[in-house]
């Protein structure tokens, strides 16, 4: 464990945004990981917990509390034979602080299939199962086994299956199980470690996204080698400004700004596309279409003021830092967008990133 002088957020997250820390601890174990947060929680500390920095906004001021950045390393896997029906699977455990792309590319390499679509997605691993990450047609929750956890509340550690985690889109019960209960962000679990179920093999798992087939060259619900699935999806994920680029602009973002609303049938705007979802009469439509359409073009924001902060001139569901912007500004056009969206059309887009000391 280190404890280091307050550090700026902005040197920590993607969006390169966010003032100082009271306090920084950098955890690269298990053990430390719990000690940390457990001391800040007997002092009354509030804590933020670090992994990548992909999803966070920071206020400009900063954070009054403990940052605790999460280095923890480790993978285990319980491998089967692959020629095997009945065993053929992989069991991975991975430690909440390993990059998540890393794993991606280690489990192409090794013929694990079930989240090469996943490839070129920013952060950790222990920060996956909290919003269950999604793209191109999967997401963690179809690959999980389990979560461990600290929970903050019993103090004590816990091991959540896959049906007990709630997952939902972009959501879970790590993400809504606040502690302390009223806190306006801060999970219950601290993720300890993730467990996945992956099959083995040499092709992907059935691909589920129009794009991602069309690039392939297969059909929905075909199969494609998994060297091919990855690299097909940090191409894509590129050419919208989705992989991580210090060079580009448009990757100093924190993904994608706003989820995608789930309306009324009968709310949906004329020309929307449309995606059925498990409740009857509601479907998911596009923030990216909406966002467009009520006037806020790709690259909007670089011709007002300074241009500080502006919509990813790749993919209109970016927000991006340009250099030198604030928090204040990015949170700015992110109220000017999702106002704008909502008095076009009714519907009150929801930031997907977590806000810390700032608000839409």
């Amino acid at each position: 464990m280190s404890v280091r002088p307050a550090e700026r957020l902005a040197d920590h997250t993607t969006l390169r945004l966010g003032g100082p820390a009271r306090s920084w601890v950098r955890v690269t174990t298990e053990q430390e990981l719990v000690a940390a947060v457990s001391a800040a929680d007997a002092a009354g500390e509030p804590v933020l917990v670090l992994g990548g920095g992909s999803n966070l906004v920071v206020a400009d001021e900063g954070f009054e509390g403990t940052v605790v950045e999460v280095a923890t390393r480790g993978m285990t896997a319980d491998v089967g034979d692959a020629d095997d029906p009945t065993c053929g699977g992989a069991v991975v455990t991975v430690a909440a602080g390993e990059n998540w792309d890393d794993l991606v590319a280690r489990a192409v390499e090794r013929g694990w299939v079930g989240i090469e679509a996943l490839s070129g997605i920013p952060g950790s691993v222990g920060a996956t199962p909290i919003q269950n990450v999604g793209a191109y047609g999967q997401e963690v929750a179809l690959t999980i086994a389990s979560v461990r956890v600290w929970d903050r509340k019993l103090n004590g550690i816990r091991t959540f299956a896959a049906a007990d985690c709630g997952f939902g889109y972009r959501t879970s019960r790590f993400k809504i199980d606040r502690y302390p209960d009223d806190a306006a962000f801060g999970g219950r679990h601290l993720v300890l470690s993730v467990t996945f179920q992956l099959r083995q093999g040499s092709l992907g798992a059935p691909v589920a996204y129009a794009e991602l087939a069309r690039t392939l060259g297969v059909e929905l619900g075909q199969r494609a080698p998994l060297a091919d699935v990855r690299t097909a999806v940090l191409g894509l994920r590129r050419g919208k400004g989705m992989v991580l680029d210090p060079a580009d602009h448009d990757t100093w973002s924190a993904g994608s700004f706003f989820t995608n609303p789930v309306v009324p049938v009968a709310d949906l705007p004329e020309g929307a596309p449309s995606w059925p979802t498990a409740e009857d009469g509601l479907v998911k439509t596009s923030a990216a279409w909406l966002i467009e359409h009520a006037g806020f073009g790709k690259g909007h924001g670089l011709d007002l003021g300074e241009g500080r902060v502006a919509l990813s001139t790749k993919h209109t569901l970016a927000l991006t830092n340009r250099g030198g912007a604030t928090a204040a500004e990015l949170v700015a056009l992110a109220r000017e967008v999702r106002d704008g969206v909502a008095s076009s059309y009714g519907i009150t887009l929801v930031n997907e990133p977590v806000l810390v000391n700032c608000s839409l």
